[in-house]
């Protein structure tokens, strides 16, 4: 597209004279032409592939597929084509991702795999790949693994020699820190602190001395909980509340942690949220 832009961009900027000196030369339109027409056919080509030229799945590979964490618009094509052309759909909650294949009109056999059932079914799961299955791992929504089911089975699989491949795609750690203003060249993940609250202070008193931007997930009931812990702990701490993520409500809220408490603390909180906490500037 660049390609085509910067050629219209030189021909607008040839002098009027000098077209009507060169008097249209069939020799010079035609390759003007080609350079012009060139770029494009490539880039329509790009958008619609032909389906024969797609490598196709490789059997005994476990794919990981990111899902949309809202707005279905985010799901790539090549997920699509992921959970269209396997074998089975191994997911997290099969009744939500049933929803899911059927709203794009797919329709797979569906694998519960969940917390509480990793260890059992992960065997099932790898004994499918040995006999050469295509699996697909989903959870309700984001990257498999990403404080999500996965890590477990993916770690099994490598250890089998088993070919475990992701196919990337929405994420809300990378969705909320890439929107919220705090620095992204380095940065700590930490996931769902502890429910105790002497293990979550712990915890967080030994993330002061890590650097870059801390991110956390939290639940809407203990995120007012979160932000007391953040105002005695990290107080002159950049934080960002991110929550609905590419859904309608979607909102994200910075500040100081004192600062946000105020607005939050006489709120009810909804849906799950991305905490996010800038480095110390002191």
């Amino acid at each position: 597209m660049q390609s085509c832009i910067r050629t219209w961009w030189h021909l607008e900027q040839i002098p009027l004279k000098r077209v009507v000196c060169l008097r249209f030369n069939r020799l010079l339109v035609f390759r003007l032409r080609l350079k012009f027409t060139a770029p494009c056919e490539s880039l329509e080509s790009l958008m619609e592939p032909n389906p024969t030229t797609l490598p196709p799945l490789r059997p005994g590979t476990l794919y990981l597929v990111a899902t949309p964490i809202g707005n279905l618009e985010d799901i790539t094509l090549r997920a699509l084509r992921v959970l269209k052309e396997c074998d089975v759909v191994a997911a997290e909650d099969t009744r939500h991702s049933g929803r899911l294949l059927q709203h794009f009109g797919l329709s797979k056999p569906l694998l519960s795999y969940f917390q509480f059932n990793e260890a059992r079914r992960g065997e099932e799961i790898l004994e499918r790949l040995r006999r050469g299955e295509k699996v697909a791992l989903v959870t309700d929504a984001g990257t498999p693994g990403i404080s999500d089911p996965g890590t477990r089975v993916v770690a099994a699989a490598l250890r089998a020699g088993l070919r475990v491949e992701a196919v990337p795609g929405p994420c809300a750690l990378v969705a909320a820190l890439t929107a919220s203003g705090l620095p992204t060249e380095e940065f700590h993940f930490v996931g769902f602190l502890p429910h105790k609250s002497g293990q979550r202070h712990r915890q967080l008193e030994g993330l002061k001395a890590v650097p870059g931007t801390l991110v956390f997930y939290e639940s809407p009931y203990r995120v007012v909980k979160l932000l007391e812990e953040l105002a005695l702990l990290y107080p002159t701490r950049r934080t960002v509340l991110a929550r609905e993520l590419t859904k309608k409500f979607e909102e994200i809220a910075s500040g100081f942690p004192a600062e946000l408490l105020e607005g939050y603390r006489e709120r009810t909180a909804k849906g799950e949220y991305v905490v996010l906490v800038g480095p110390d500037t002191a």
